[in-house]
Order: structure tokens, then C-alpha cells, then sequence
């Protein structure tokens, strides 16, 4: 299980995150909602240790391990990984050669080129990723939605028990989020994987079906539900829902 205990953080001074309180379970799907500036992606940095990000207290335990002190490589050794919002460009540096490092640091043992490029390929077949791009260099001119593809590439070879999606699906196009979802949906099963998955759009519930939808305001989670909560805030938007509570 992945729990999240009472954590508050800070960034600049500026207490962000007031109280959150979560657990998901392997194997479920959580979708955190809520309007701009209310903390999501907040939370998505502070579970993987972005340094820019200060947890003043609480607690974040992962499979019984608390890893509120540890940094992101320890965390993510653990099984922990997070899909960013905006991948970066790394250039000079070979897409295949940044996998195979990961993977060897994630797993700790050794894996043939030959073995390592099939599993690679193997994916990228079901994620629709040309095979120019795993020829370049990390991201370096990819749009939008190449560089979420590889995001999630990345998330197969590591092999994470707890994934955190933060807005995955933004700038996606529906091709493109219906063949990365169903990969999700996929892995999560087969793997028995916990998935977070931030978000603005109710959209995205078309492709991925949640066992628990999370709505955030102010820092704070303020609602909790299933999948009809999110296809209220469709309906009605976040303010009759939240100002209640």
C-alpha cells in the first residue's frame, strides 16, 4: 500500500498542501480532481522528492516503508514513479542508453542489449512509438504527446508498483490517450499496480475506469467518491461541489 499520512508541504515559504490523507491499495486506480492552483500536482512532486517541494509533516509509507526522508532514486528503487506533467528535453544523451541505465539502477541487475531491445520494443509496439524516436536523443524535439508515450515507456521497463500520472493527458490528442490508458489499464492489471492519476478532464474517464475519484481544493481533499463524482464536476463544475463540505 501506498499511504499518505496528515502531509503538509510547503514551496517557497508558502504552505501548499494542509493535511492530505490517502491510501491506495495495489491494484487500484485513484484520479485526483480539482480546480487550478488547488495542490495536485503539489502532492504528485512531493511523493517522488522534488527538492523544491519541503514536507514540513506527515508521512509517506510505502509498503510499511516510511520513505518521507529518502530521495527520488531510493524512492523510486522502492517502486515508486511518477509520470511528469512537462517531460524535459535531454539532449545529447541516447533515448535507449537513458532506459537501460534506469532499468539497471531500478532492478540492480544486468540485461543483454539484445534482451533490453526487445523489451523495449515489445512496448513501444503497443504504445504506437516509432522507431525513429528511440533512435534520438531523450525527448529532443518530440511534441507533446511523443514525449508522454515515452513517459509511460519508461514506466514498463522500470516495473513500479505504485505509478502517479500527473496530467498525463494534457495536450493529448483522443488517439493518443486511448492507446495510453489502454496501456495503463493493461500494466495495471497484469502487474497489479497502483495507479494516482492527476487530472483536470473528466475525458479521461472514457479510456480509464478509477475505483475512487479524489477531489482537492486549497490543499486540501475535500470530496471522495467513484466515478459519478467525477461526472458531477462534468455537470455542475467543482463550485457546488466543494463550497458545501
Amino acid at each position: 500500500m501506498l499511504s499518505i499520512k496528515n502531509l503538509k508541504v510547503n514551496r517557497e515559504g508558502l504552505e501548499i498542501l494542509k493535511g492530505i490523507s490517502l491510501n491506495i491499495k495495489k491494484g487500484e486506480t485513484h484520479v485526483l480532481m480539482g480546480p487550478n492552483g488547488s495542490g495536485k500536482s503539489t502532492l504528485a512532486n512531493s511523493l517522488m522528492a522534488n527538492p523544491d517541494y519541503e514536507v514540513t509533516s506527515g508521512s509517506i509509507v510505502l509498503n510499511q516503508s516510511d520513505i518521507t526522508k529518502l530521495d527520488v532514486s531510493e524512492r523510486a528503487k522502492k517502486g515508486l514513479f511518477l509520470a511528469f506533467q512537462y517531460p524535459v528535453e535531454v539532449p545529447g544523451v541516447p533515448l535507449i542508453q537513458f532506459l537501460k541505465l534506469a532499468y539497471t539502477e531500478k532492478t540492480g541487475t544486468s540485461i543483454t542489449p539484445g534482451a533490453f531491445l526487445k523489451l523495449i520494443n515489445e512496448v513501444a509496439k503497443d504504445l504506437d512509438i516509432k522507431q525513429s524516436l528511440l533512435d534520438r536523443y531523450l525527448n529532443e524535439g518530440f511534441s507533446g504527446g511523443e514525449k508522454k508515450k515515452i513517459e509511460i515507456l519508461q514506466m514498463a521497463v522500470l516495473n513500479p508498483e505504485f505509478v502517479i500520472l500527473d496530467e498525463t493527458d494534457s495536450g493529448l490528442d483522443v488517439t493518443a490517450l486511448k492507446t495510453i490508458f489502454k496501456y495503463v489499464n493493461q500494466i495495471k492489471i497484469s502487474k497489479n499496480m497502483g495507479v494516482l492519476v492527476v487530472t483536470h478532464y473528466s475525458r479521461i474517464l472514457e479510456f480509464l475506469k478509477p475505483d475512487f475519484v479524489h477531489i482537492m481544493k486549497e490543499g486540501k481533499l475535500v470530496k471522495s467518491g467513484g466515478i459519478e463524482l467525477a461526472e458531477e464536476i462534468e455537470k455542475d463544475g467543482y463550485k457546488t461541489l466543494v463550497d458545501v463540505n
